[in-house]
């Protein structure tokens, strides 16, 4: 399970010796230890996390992952926002074994303001945790939206992911406007609509690259313009070429 917390700077409590979960005072936390897994992000003003002897200093650009089991403490702007997501250490394993910082992209951004407004149409754990770390899942995390509308068009590309229409296209087959189809893609799934629909062809792809298809061939099946654009597509987001996918999924096979 992930604990989500949205904190702001609040007065410590007389009777509050340390930082309860979820809690904040005026000037920070006092060194203390999580049994889970913690990523800070400060959308809004400036905080200053120290932890192994050093001090790293989060912003808006800047992030930082909390190993379990690591003591640290914080100091906070008083106009400061802090955003954490935390995770069971038993069930999710970080690369990374002190505290790092790391920068935060637009999709991290979308993705963490996405889990602040709202805990139910937004994507699980798992899929929040590879995107945060950045882990080059097979396939990677596909979140379904819930709206009538963006359902609607998910299940027509899962059904068919080398469909070309835009989501303007979309919009106005559906009746209303692509703002609203694409601010519900956001909302809904923490991605993008052009995100969202690479992630399905790029899933799509590793199956017919399994059954033996060239990569050219798959390219052109899953909706890709050109085979370099899909070639430079996956290795962004698997970490690897498709020749080099297949020659790895042909040696498990062999195995």
């Amino acid at each position: 399970m992930t604990r989500s917390a949205v904190s702001t700077p609040q007065p410590q409590r007389p009777d509050q010796e340390g930082p309860a979960d979820g809690y904040v005072a005026a000037g920070g936390h006092p060194t203390h230890v999580h049994d889970f897994h913690q990523f800070l992000y400060v959308p809004i003003g400036r905080i200053v996390v120290t932890a192994d002897g050093a001090d790293h200093v989060l912003c808006p650009t800047v992030a930082l992952w909390l190993p379990a089991g690591l003591p640290h403490s914080a100091r906070f702007d008083p106009d400061s926002l802090v955003i954490s997501e935390s995770f069971d250490a038993d069930r999710y394993r970080l690369p990374c074994q002190e505290a790092s910082v790391v920068p935060v992209s637009e999709a991290q951004r979308r993705l963490l303001f996405a889990r602040m407004r709202t805990r139910q149409t937004v994507p699980d754990d798992a899929t929040v945790f590879a995107e945060l770390t950045g882990e080059k899942e097979l396939p990677l995390p596909l979140p379904r939206p819930t709206g009538k509308a963006a359902r609607a068009v998910a299940g027509a590309l899962l059904r068919d992911p080398a469909d070309q229409r835009t989501a303007t296209q979309w919009a106005e087959e559906l009746h209303l406007s692509s703002t609203s189809l694409r601010r519900a893609f956001r909302t809904e799934t923490g991605l993008a609509f052009s995100d969202w629909r690479t992630r399905v062809r790029l899933n799509r792809s590793l199956e017919l690259l399994a059954e033996g298809h060239q990569v050219g061939v798959v390219a052109v099946r899953v909706g890709f313009v050109s085979t370099n654009g899909f070639i430079l597509a996956f290795r962004r987001h698997f970490g690897r070429t498709p020749g080099a996918y297949v020659r790895e999924w042909l040696d498990r096979a062999a195995g």
